[in-house]
This record gives C-alpha cells, structure tokens and sequence, in this order.
C-alpha cells in the first residue's frame, strides 16, 4: 500500500473509478449473457438472475410511478458531492477513504446506469431455502462493503499513539 503521505484525492477517486469499471463490466456482461428474469444456478445457494431495478436498494420505491428515477440520481449526485469533500480532507487517512472511495464508486456505477438506462442492472442472487437475498450488483456490494466498513472504523475509534520511548 501506500505511505500515507503519498496518498492523495487522485488515489481514492482511482479506486472509485475501478469499482464503476468492474461494476459495468460486470452488468455488460450480465445483459448480453442472461435473459431477462431467467435463473441461472451456479451454486446451491448462488444464482444469476438479471433484472432491472427502477427503486433503490431492495427495489425500494420500484413501482413508484417514474419520479424515483431523478429522486435517486439527484441522491447520487449529492453522495457524491458530499463524499468528495470528505475524500479531499481525509486523503491521507486510508481507514476512512477506503470505504469512502467504495461508497462513491459503487454510487456512480448506479447513478450512471439511472441516467442511460432508466433503471439499475442487478444480477447476483443468494438465497438458500425459503430465504432469498434481492438481486443486487458489484455496486451495491461496493457501497454495502464502504458503510459496513465505515461503521466498523466508527465503532474502533481513533488508534491511539504511543510515547515515544
């Protein structure tokens, strides 16, 4: 990794970029390889099923009428905004802009997909027996890995420092 004084905005909006290169590729790859709504079991408990989410997460708001769709961008777009501030004044604390950096970049991969398409690509889906996850995409997975782990930093606390000896 990096010293922490080499790390600067350019690093983390990098790692922003990566995760919306996978994620579009990965959704690509999605829409030309499955029919629309049509299974595909790849483990037990691990399917691909490619759908399209015009809600948020867990297809919240979905059948909202349309008006979600710009509701949604503008959320992403002041995310963004935001996440960017925090990412210049904490470029060199990488407990923080990691998980800043996934947020963005898995933001951006749905905003993008909400401005071309009108709608979310999804096509990764767990479920074992009765239970079933919602379909969701390499963005959503960036974004849930950036909160979980911004918690998980919360929780810890600042590391402490040791007298020099």
């Amino acid at each position: 990794m990096h010293e922490p004084n080499r790390l600067t905005l350019r690093t983390w909006l990098g790692l922003a970029l990566a995760v919306i290169v996978v994620d579009h590729l990965t959704k690509f790859w999605a829409s030309s390889a499955l029919d629309y709504q049509e299974f595909v079991p790849v483990l037990p408990f691990f399917s691909l099923v490619l759908v399209h989410n015009t809600g948020a997460a867990f297809s919240f708001l979905a059948d909202a009428g349309g008006w979600q769709r710009w509701f949604f961008i503008a959320v992403g777009v002041i995310a963004t905004i935001i996440i960017v501030r925090l990412l210049k004044r904490h470029a060199r604390e990488p407990r923080l802009a990691v998980p800043l950096a996934l947020v963005l970049g898995g933001a951006l991969g749905n905003v993008i997909d909400r401005i071309v398409l009108g709608y979310v690509v999804d096509f990764l889906y767990f479920h074992y027996e009765s239970f079933a996850w919602p379909a969701f995409n390499i963005a959503d997975a960036a974004i849930s890995i950036g909160a979980v782990l911004l918690v998980w930093d919360s929780l810890r606390g600042k590391p402490t420092q040791k007298e020099p000896a």
